[in-house]
């Protein structure tokens, strides 16, 4: 099961805070996979196969800092084991447009991971935190919950392709070798 976290609502389309997800948007179009509205999870839901494995892609349709309860719900509906979990996300600490990939890690300050720590009583699954960049100015919140300028922009459909990389390399070799590939980030000259 691969999650991506968001707020629902036009107003946060595109937002820094919505980039999980657009990436499990960009995953789901890249194998034909259609979401769905579903009330048992609180979320829309897109059932299929990735790479020849049978996957779950999740949208918690609850805002950000309630996320746990909809992972939760769809974990337990479809008896999803804790290491079969992928979540994609935001991270203000990462340089826009690299990605970092670990297990039993703490929240970070976010609220989505916090919610879904406090849901499952533990730290120990996957989450692949995507670089949306520091605020040179201003609040946090006003940060994540604005949308990427137009010099950022053009870092986006990379970073969201990385991210779509490391997911199938999670979903086809496991946490490993996608930790391997999601932890070796470029600099911007290469």
């Amino acid at each position: 099961m691969v999650v991506g976290l968001g707020n629902p609502g036009k107003q946060y389309e595109k937002t820094r805070h919505n980039i999980g997800f657009q990436a499990v948007e960009r995953l789901g179009h890249k194998f034909g996979l259609t979401f769905k509205n579903s009330a048992k999870v609180k979320g829309e839901l897109a059932v299929g196969t990735i790479a020849q494995q049978p996957c779950l892609l999740l949208k918690p349709l609850v805002f950000m800092n309630l996320s746990g309860e909809s992972v939760v719900q769809a974990m337990h509906y479809y008896s999803v084991n804790l290491e079969k979990l992928l979540i994609i996300v935001d991270d203000v600490a990462i340089p826009l447009g690299e990605t970092r990939l670990r297990i039993n890690s703490g929240s970070g300050g976010h609220n989505g991971l916090a919610s879904i720590e406090q849901q499952l009583h533990t730290t120990r699954y996957a989450r692949l935190r995507l670089g949306v960049g520091d605020r040179k100015e201003g609040d946090l919140a006003s940060h994540v919950l604005g949308r990427f300028s137009e010099e950022e922009q053009k870092l986006v459909p990379a970073l969201l392709e990385r991210a779509v990389e490391a997911t199938e390399f999670f979903i086809t070799n496991g946490l490993t070798r996608a930790m391997d590939f999601a932890n070796r980030n470029k600099g911007p000259d290469q």
